[in-house]
């Protein structure tokens, strides 16, 4: 692992420490490589949906919602696989 260095402003930092033991974080580093992944997790996400929406109403074939809802459903599972390894 590489070590960084990173200035903070105190009200942030305070913020942090707050919400250390709230959400069970031994450390400040701990609390800030969470907030990292899960950054870089929601970027992932958000480049993902754009992809997604470049497609819709391009079907030539109409479905129904339930076959619309079953499909979500598969792609969600997927997408949370993908990140899970992505991320873990």
């Amino acid at each position: 692992m590489e070590a960084i260095s990173l200035k903070l402003d105190a009200h942030l930092l305070n913020a942090v420490d707050k919400n250390l033991s709230k959400n069970n974080f031994s450390t400040r580093t701990e609390f800030i490589r969470t907030a990292i992944r899960e950054k870089l997790a929601d970027l992932s996400k958000d480049e993902l949906i754009k992809e997604f929406l470049k497609f819709r109403g391009r079907a030539k074939k109409k479905t129904t919602y339930e076959e619309n809802r079953r499909t979500r459903e598969a792609v969600s599972k997927e997408l949370m696989a993908e990140l899970d390894k992505k991320f873990s």
